[in-house]
């Protein structure tokens, strides 16, 4: 695995036909259309991937399955968090078997945590891991939002980067300037429409989740930024505000981004649309608006090639 870390790392959804099974066809269709995208990594089992959802058989099903079909074409991140710790050891020493290259770390949920006692965290957990790590910054699902003390102290652990889930980018840029003179160490976005700002600012990629469904759009927006295109640049973030404002704002539960997301893929006919308990796949007005919205999407894009 090459360092830095760097370019477009879908966090992959979890194609499933019920909570207790994988869409394997799916799966396979999906990962394949991720890869001949372009991306240049994928991570599974984040927020995207539903992964505090799933079973453990799932889980570990996931991501056997992901690194067999990847076949080390691009790197494969697993996210470990768990309530439990040492189910956060175990999952990652069952990466380490099947293939994984990395596994990412964000604060144990539900208890709120002080930033020492993640730290203490941290320090307990790391010497444990058979695999290199990331930090995953992600406040508004752990109800913390970690400090440079807490980043610098995953750096001094031996963490490759962290991904920036807060949507906060003055904190994201804090980052970036924090770390520009450790070039080993990188800094992504979760918050993929701060791409551009990212990489212009000396940054090194998005965790974008709409690669899953559009990858090429997100490689070229990536490597818009790096070229400094700006035309190119401003063209393609209208196509992602299109995503924004259609595909992951469909329907009213704050859930939407997840199951519009799953519900862009099926109707490009990719994988499965379940969303596991507790969340519920679209039907009726909000099924079918989101396949119009894919076509006006592929439409856009269409152009997009010609630019």
């Amino acid at each position: 695995m090459e360092l830095p870390i760097r370019g477009i790392i879908p966090p992959v959804v979890t194609p499933l036909v019920n909570d207790d099974e994988l869409d394997e066809q799916g799966l396979n269709n999906l990962l394949n259309h991720i890869v001949d995208g372009g991306v240049h990594g994928i991570f599974l089992l984040g927020t995207t991937g539903e992964a505090t959802s799933l079973r453990y058989r799932v889980r570990r099903q996931l991501v056997e399955k992901a690194c067999l079909i990847v076949n080390k074409r691009v790197p494969v991140m697993v996210g470990i968090t768990d309530t439990s710790f040492e189910r956060s050891v175990e999952m990652a020493e069952f990466c380490k078997e099947v293939g994984a290259d990395m596994v990412v770390i964000a604060a144990p949920y539900y208890f709120p945590i002080a930033q020492v006692e993640m730290q203490r965290y941290l320090e307990d957990l790391v010497p444990r891991l058979p695999l290199p790590f990331m930090l995953y910054n992600m406040p508004s699902h752990t109800k913390i939002h970690f400090t440079k003390e807490t980043v610098d102290c995953a750096k001094e652990l031996g963490a490759l980067g962290i991904k920036d889930s807060s949507g906060d980018m003055l904190y994201l840029l804090s980052l970036i300037d924090a770390y520009k003179d450790s070039p080993e160490f990188s800094v992504l976005t979760g918050t993929e429409i701060f791409l551009p700002e990212t990489i212009l600012q000396g940054g090194h990629g998005a965790v974008a989740g709409g690669a899953n469904i559009f990858p090429r759009l997100f490689v070229d927006f990536y490597q818009a930024s790096l070229d400094k295109d700006y035309a190119k640049i401003e063209f393609l973030r209208r196509i992602v505000m299109k995503i924004y404002n259609t595909i992951y704002n469909v329907g009213t539960f704050t859930s939407r981004y997840t199951v519009g997301t799953k519900c862009a893929l099926g109707a490009l006919g990719i994988c499965n649309d379940y969303v596991a308990h507790p969340l519920r796949q679209f039907e009726g007005a909000d099924h079918q608006a989101m396949a119009n919205y894919v076509e006006e999407i592929k439409e856009m894009m269409g152009k997009a090639a010609f630019f």
